[in-house]
């Protein structure tokens, strides 16, 4: 099982989110969990996304994008308002909480970053993270 690559990638994933999860913790965001990132990660690199976009982009059904964004509401980190060009849509943006958790999110993905360059060196790194762009294209 250990050379199994759909395992490794799961326990690779796991790690790598516990990791980031104590750091958030760490820093006031205790109520951060890994699947928000489907939500969180795209409005940190574009605000005010639709939640359509969110789905396309997290490679989601809009049904669970809607359950994340509720989520993610509830923690204070989103708040959900009416597409001002087409009411029948939502759009999705970061509150100021959200925010300051972008900031932390970047800081301690550096570090994590920087620990995976330590393990591995930056060769590998890149490597992998080539790798695993190609997985996510199958």
């Amino acid at each position: 099982m250990r050379t199994n690559i759909g395992f490794l990638l799961a326990k690779a994933s796991q790690r790598f989110n516990e990791l980031l999860m104590e750091r958030f913790a760490a820093r006031g965001f205790d109520e951060v969990r890994p699947s928000f990132g489907s939500v969180l990660v795209p409005l940190f690199e574009a605000d005010g996304r639709r939640l359509g976009d969110l789905a396309n982009v997290g490679r989601l059904s809009k049904q669970a994008v809607t359950g994340l964004v509720q989520q993610c509401e509830q923690a204070g980190l989103v708040t959900r308002e009416r597409d001002p060009d087409d009411g029948r849509a939502f759009r999705i943006s970061l509150t100021k909480r959200g925010r300051r958790l972008r900031k932390v999110a970047e800081e301690e993905l550096t570090r994590l970053d920087d620990r995976i360059v330590a393990a591995l060196g930056s060769r590998k790194r890149d490597a992998l993270t080539e790798a695993l762009k190609g997985v996510m294209e199958l």
